[in-house]
């Protein structure tokens, strides 16, 4: 077996996009569907420049560069896996703690569009508020060095400031990161971060910057030595960054791109100005169903999601919760079926090739569960429904977070604010309300007694008769 190569030439394409945040979902999704685009002949000055502001950006770089920037993707369908050589990329920029590279190349008249990966808790939001958080110490710390900022939003109002200086139309800044308006939270960040240090720039963003909004999809699973030993039987032994992805993607854009943009319509992907229809869709079905699921079979010491989905009780979990109490309170985008979508989601957290990990879907619940879990509870109560599975969802990541499964293995730490949380997961095993007290996580549904009461119950049950009969006891009732 060996890869398709790039069907162009490469030596033709010219930069027009700046994207910080090379992991993997990038280079399984943007990178991909420019990559089919170029393959048409079409647009070929919309080439990515690389980026990224962490040190571990700095390795990605190395590895890229060391093969010409080429990415190789490896599509895990189970019915026989395909790998291509993604050259959409054409160089990546120097990783430098005061991100002078950065913001130069993003001063450069060629560059129209900035986008980003960086993790839905690179936005600096209170998760409590939703809103932008200006005390939070890297905000602060860019506000006092504007000139030399330390984070991907100092960096583009840095280079945004220089862009009005002299006279250049500003990019459009467009997130690809998996959370709720993620264009509104990029808008926020920016103009926030900009206030803190130059009001009249932050004005001038704010009137002249476009900022759309994007819901993005793919499964791609961290990369180790099985994905490794996938691209050597394609004869690539020398890449040390490959990526696997689920064969599906979706990408749906507001089509908001003052300067320009790449006929990115002609590979698949939507422009619709309901964004936000499709986004609640997947961040409460797909991204909820990873909590439902990633939870139970991580205290079950279920090490991949493919496996948790064979688990007739972890299984039947999901699907109940799901039916009865996601999609009521999801609206379905127009001209999808919110049944079939569902079907789909369960079948892609089945296909065995993945190999997704429950670790990885557990990782950063402190972010997570605000986003992509509480919206779901708060919507059932409203409808004057306790939503049981949900909160007994919410109650399992409590669980997790003690730290410990239920064959007494340790769980090594897994959220930025590991510590923290178990040391209050710990406190919650006998005061469930210490738990739900976290107003950063719950804001006011601890005030909510019905809720209050639920969530103690679901614990109880959890920590004395186990999430199997836990999840039983959900699915009797």
């Amino acid at each position: 077996m060996s890869p398709s190569q790039p069907r162009y030439d490469r030596g033709r394409l010219t930069p027009g996009i700046v994207h910080i945040g090379l992991g993997n979902f990038h280079r399984a999704h943007m990178a991909v569907y420019l990559d089919g685009l170029f393959a048409l002949g079409e647009d070929l000055d919309w080439a990515i420049l690389g980026a990224g502001v962490r040190p571990t950006d700095a390795r990605m770089r190395e590895a890229l560069r060391a093969q010409n920037c080429l990415s190789t993707v490896i599509e895990l369908d189970p019915d026989g896996k395909t790998a291509r050589r993604i050259g959409a990329m054409i160089d990546f920029i120097e990783v430098e703690p005061s991100n002078i590279p950065l913001i130069t190349a993003m001063g450069r008249p060629e560059i129209r569009i900035v986008s980003l990966t960086i993790t839905e808790g690179g936005y600096f939001i209170d998760p409590a508020s939703g809103r932008f958080d200006p005390a939070d110490p890297d905000m602060v710390g860019d506000a006092r060095s504007p000139d030399r900022p330390a984070t991907a939003f100092g960096a583009i109002v840095a280079a945004l400031k220089h862009r009005r200086n002299a006279g250049l139309a500003p990019f459009t800044v467009l997130s690809c990161d998996n959370l709720p308006g993620n264009g509104d939270a990029a808008k926020a960040a920016t103009v926030g971060l900009a206030r803190l240090s130059d009001p009249d720039l932050a004005d001038w963003i704010a009137a002249h910057v476009a900022f759309p909004n994007a819901m993005v999809d793919r499964i791609a699973p961290a990369t180790g030595a099985r994905e490794r030993a996938m691209a050597a039987a394609f004869g690539l032994a020398g890449d040390p960054v490959p990526v696997t992805c689920e064969p599906f993607r979706q990408w749906v854009l507001e089509d908001r791109f003052p300067s320009g943009r790449p006929a990115l319509e002609k590979v698949g992907v939507t422009f619709t100005d309901q964004v936000h229809a499709f986004e609640t869709m997947k961040l409460r079905i797909l991204n909820g169903g990873h909590a439902i699921i990633a939870y139970p079979g991580a205290i079950k010491g279920i090490n991949h999601v493919h496996e948790a989905m064979a688990d007739e009780t972890i299984a039947a979990f999901l699907d109940k919760v799901h039916a009865k109490e996601i999609l009521p309170v999801v609206p379905p985008p127009p001209g999808l079926d919110l049944p079939d979508y569902q079907r789909l989601v369960m079948r892609r957290f089945s296909n065995p090739e993945i190999a997704d990990t429950t670790r990885r879907l557990c990782f950063d619940g402190s972010n997570r569960q605000p986003k992509f879990v509480i919206p779901s509870i708060r919507d059932t109560l409203a409808r004057g429904v306790i939503p049981g599975g949900l909160i007994l969802a919410s109650a399992m990541w409590c669980r997790y977070c003690h730290g410990v499964d239920e064959r007494g293995q340790v769980i090594a730490p897994n959220d930025p604010d590991w510590e923290e949380l178990t040391a209050m997961a710990r406190k919650a095993r006998h005061d469930p309300a210490r738990w739900i007290g976290m107003h950063v996580i719950y804001g006011d549904l601890a005030d909510d007694r019905a809720f209050a009461a639920a969530f103690a119950e679901a614990l109880d049950l959890v920590w004395s008769q186990g999430v199997d009969i836990a999840m039983s006891h959900y699915l009797g009732s």
